[in-house]
């Protein structure tokens, strides 16, 4: 039954994701060594998918290995400076153009076998970095311009633009561009909403030093990061991945998806759902505890009822949940209710924190403990010096929060006339004065 939920959750996810960001461009920055795997095939087909169902899609095709390879089978040297930048000479620049567009013409020969039309153009406008420390970059370059209206045409048309790591003087000369660089220029300048980075590896798993916001998986990987929570993680471990994601972040790109491109399926795990397979940077706000509205009152049921079911919780009506609407909050995420709870004010300075549910497919989130933490600032911001609760079988949960069991003498006198003694509940209760949230 679980497993079937599941499934239905899953189609809910897409149908409400694919109607949110219908029409929205995203940009997908491939790494080289996944277009090496045995999965890459089916990557195309999940990016191919993707277009078809109206979504606009960029690539920005990785080639740094391709060139590598390349200048080597050609007695070619691969020389970088200190910033690890490589030094693109007249020699090999015919070469880094050859494995670029190879490279680029591998995606859009997998993009025609699914039946989606590609193009790869000159959509980005590049100037040489010229000297740098005494070295002269030659023809290594960086975006001057990425022309826009061109790579709109194309997307307008339901196709998909490729861009390769090379751009071009106005006077047609080329320059060997990085394509980490090309990626995080094209996302802003077309405004995407989302910018995917696939690359061949398990990344930022079992970190030992990570800020105590930071949400993990059960296998130790992150599920999300804010920017200042990424800063914090790049302090520590190098990721060129996990620095191309900050930037874009800074640069306005909403959401920015670090996925490994070997896993079968995860960019429409990672798109369709809200904990996804990969590690996201947001810069927008992703989840929020918001109060209930009347639409919601489905969600909060299909929440509460199998804790109902199991005497976790007191049977609610609809009707009684509306009445007292104006206690309840939700914890949604991108506009599906995943949790739940409420806080009824008894007079005397004391509230009664009830109804907290919690979709169990999320309980990495602590979405439970979040929601109780944000009816005890309601308290407080409500003047409420106390809150009890009442409980039948989650005692110890509540304790680790904090409360402490008390009499049922304690309550307010209004809460002892409706206390139903055949479930003989515990009463728990918190000092809110003694309570810091900040």
């Amino acid at each position: 039954m679980n497993k079937n939920l599941s499934h239905v959750d899953l189609i809910r996810g897409a149908f409400r994701y694919q109607s949110r960001f219908l029409g929205c461009t995203m940009v997908f920055k491939i790494d080289f060594p996944v277009t090496e795997t045995s999965g890459f095939s089916y990557l195309m087909k999940d990016i191919a998918l993707l277009s078809k169902i109206g979504f606009k899609i960029v690539i920005v095709p990785g080639a740094k290995e391709s060139i590598d390879a390349i200048l080597k089978e050609n007695n070619l040297a691969s020389t970088f400076n200190k910033e690890n930048i490589r030094i693109t000479d007249s020699a090999a620049i015919p070469f880094v153009q050859m494995a670029a567009f190879q490279t680029g013409s591998r995606l859009m020969a997998l993009l025609s076998g699914s039946r989606v039309d590609a193009v790869i153009g000159n959509f980005v406008r590049a100037k040489g970095l010229g000297i740098i420390n005494g070295i002269d970059m030659m023809h290594t370059g960086t975006v001057d311009k990425i022309y826009i209206d061109s790579i709109s045409r194309v997307l307008n048309l339901g196709m998909v633009p490729i861009l390769p790591c090379i751009g071009w003087s106005p006077s047609g000369k080329p320059y060997n561009v990085p394509s980490d660089e090309i990626a995080l220029e094209v996302s802003a300048a077309l405004g995407a909403v989302k910018l995917f980075i696939v690359s061949a590896g398990d990344h930022f798993k079992n970190i030992v030093q990570l800020p105590e916001s930071v949400e993990t998986r059960e296998n130790g990987s992150i599920i999300k990061l804010t920017p200042q929570e990424a800063e914090s993680v790049i302090s520590s471990v190098h990721s060129p991945e996990l620095e191309l994601a900050l930037k874009a972040s800074r640069a306005g790109v909403d959401r920015v998806h670090i996925i490994d491109g070997r896993e079968e399926g995860a960019v429409l795990k990672e798109l369709f759902s809200n904990l996804g397979v990969g590690t996201m940077v947001y810069a927008d706000k992703y989840e929020s505890i918001r109060a209930l509205h009347s639409r919601d009152l489905p969600d909060v049921l299909r929440l509460m009822e199998p804790l109902m079911q199991s005497g976790i919780l007191i049977r609610r009506t609809p009707e009684q949940i509306l009445e007292k609407k104006d206690d309840y909050c939700v914890f949604e995420i991108d506009g599906s209710v995943y949790a739940c709870g409420a806080l009824h004010n008894w007079g005397g300075g004391q509230g009664e924190i009830a109804a907290v549910a919690a979709d169990p497919m999320y309980s990495g989130m602590n979405l439970g403990r979040r929601i109780v933490g944000y009816l005890i600032e309601k308290a407080q911001k409500n003047n409420l010096t106390r809150v009890f609760i009442l409980t039948t079988k989650t005692q110890d949960w509540f304790e680790s929060l904090g409360f402490k069991e008390t009499s049922l003498e304690s309550l307010p006198e209004k809460k002892r006339q409706v206390y139903d003694h055949s479930r003989k509940s515990m009463v728990f209760a918190l000092d809110t004065r003694t309570i810091n949230l900040q």
